[in-house]
């Protein structure tokens, strides 16, 4: 019997009522689904990571509901690394990779069945689907994956049995499933580490997605520019919501909490309440990206004037923020090194800003110093795939202190911000903040742009703004 709420309107379930939900149900198997595109990249995936970690059991959870409050959940988002060796986005399901003797691995995973008929939790319990919607079978998952299925509520003690395997599990994703097993933790972090590093590079299909992510994100822009009127009327929300019905209409979601900051806001990294007032006269800062239905993310920002033409100050900011991009997107290119779109920008960031005598020069000094850095606050970009800041924990001489290869792709985001209270500059320089990024793709011979859709010069946002509007 599904245990009862605590307060709530029924305290008890009668046997007549019992039986009369159990029967009288149809047949809803499908048998005719078609495997998922995703599935032979996933399967590639899967014999990577294989052969990295040889006689050793690995188990990849995508992770459980989160609650939000009380007993409202957030809506689920499974671990990145599941999703990307299995193409499936189902929660409390794990993905394992089981030794084999004669060597490599037999694949399976794990996943929540659906509900059986002859018991109440079908239509009482926690996750029961008459609540939350129909799950597939272990069947038909298998089609779909082209993987072996079992049932999850087996997982912790068929993991628990096989204690003689050396395993390795990511940890922080599945409580219940890190405590069936022995593990050693800085060996887990090699795992994780290595989920990580196989996302630099994107196979074809993913490429494809990040595509699909960006064309959507530029059309969500264009038509946070077709409703300013609503934000001035209203506030940042309106712009917010603006591009999440996009987000919402052609994806998943948004890839991160959309950035819609208007005046001083913008000189905030990372500002998401998203309520302040946006006025003519005012720059807004708008950084957001679609998520596809896949989970890949776009990563797109535009600084644009409220009333559609940038005062004198602000197209001086813009102009160098520009520039300083443009100075970075020419080093992204293969075997350049990760490092060096940053250090472009960087210096030609540093160098304005000697120039206009915020900092104290000569430019080389000021780089080295990193003096720079009180104004333009982060890291010039990332890499840019499943996850927004996609493949943080790969290791530091595959990612930031690597060589960049075809299929990755990667953002370029210089910055200048000019805190509404800094006293070093002039005051008709406080409060602006600009930041435009692209999303890039490593190409054999340079890179491609998939954000070009969008316009990026002063003169560009300008007639952009002009056209668009409302």
């Amino acid at each position: 019997m599904a245990k009862a709420r605590k307060n709530g309107l029924y305290s008890e379930v009668s046997g007549e009522l019992s039986a009369l939900m159990r029967t009288g149900w149809a047949d809803t198997e499908q048998h005719d689904l078609p495997q998922d595109e995703q599935a032979p990249y996933a399967a590639r995936r899967r014999a990577a990571l294989s052969a990295m970690f040889p006689g050793e059991r690995l188990v990849v959870p995508s992770g459980n509901l989160k609650a939000r409050s009380n007993d409202d959940t957030y809506p689920f988002r499974p671990y990145s690394g599941y999703v990307h060796m299995t193409g499936d986005q189902a929660r409390d399901c794990a993905l394992v990779l089981e030794p084999r003797p004669d060597g490599g691995h037999d694949a399976y995973c794990y996943q929540l069945p659906r509900d059986g008929r002859d018991t109440d939790e079908f239509w009482l319990g926690y996750t029961a689907e008459l609540w939350m919607g129909r799950r597939r079978s272990l069947a038909e998952s298998a089609r779909v994956l082209g993987l072996d299925c079992r049932d999850v509520r087996t997982a912790a003690q068929d993991l628990a049995a096989g204690s003689e395997v050396p395993t390795r599990i990511v940890r922080g994703v599945d409580a219940a499933l890190e405590a069936a097993v022995s593990t050693d933790e800085a060996r887990d972090a090699e795992l994780e580490e290595a989920l990580s590093g196989l996302r630099l590079v994107k196979d074809a299909w993913e490429i494809g997605e990040l595509r699909k992510a960006v064309d959507s994100t530029v059309r969500g822009f264009t038509d946070c520019v077709g409703e300013l009127s609503g934000a001035v009327a209203s506030s940042e929300r309106w712009i917010e919501g603006t591009f999440f019905r996009r987000a919402r209409l052609e994806g998943n979601s948004v890839g991160y909490g959309s950035i819609c900051a208007a005046g001083e806001h913008a000189t905030i990294m990372h500002w998401t309440d998203n309520d302040g007032p946006v006025r003519p006269g005012d720059l807004l800062l708008l950084d957001a990206g679609v998520e596809t239905h896949s989970l890949y993310t776009a990563d797109v920002t535009r600084t644009l004037p409220v009333d559609g033409t940038f005062t004198a100050v602000q197209r001086r900011v813009y102009d160098a923020v520009y520039a300083a991009q443009e100075a970075g997107m020419a080093a992204v290119k293969p075997g350049a090194a990760y490092r060096d779109f940053h250090v472009a920008a960087q210096r030609y960031l540093a160098e304005q800003l000697v120039e206009w005598g915020f900092i104290e020069g000569p430019a080389e000094r000021a780089y080295e110093l990193g003096l720079q850095r009180r104004f333009t606050m982060a890291g010039t970009g990332h890499m840019l795939g499943l996850d927004v800041h996609d493949c943080a924990e790969a290791r530091n001489d595959e990612y930031v202190d690597g060589v960049l290869e075809p299929g990755m792709v990667l953002t370029v985001e210089p910055g200048l911000y000019f805190q509404p209270d800094d006293l070093t500059v002039p005051e008709e320089w406080r409060g602006i903040g600009v930041r435009i990024e692209d999303d890039l793709l490593v190409t054999a011979d340079g890179h491609e742009n998939l954000s070009a859709g969008l316009p990026r010069s002063a003169d560009e946002v300008e007639a952009w703004m002009a056209r668009f509007a409302g």
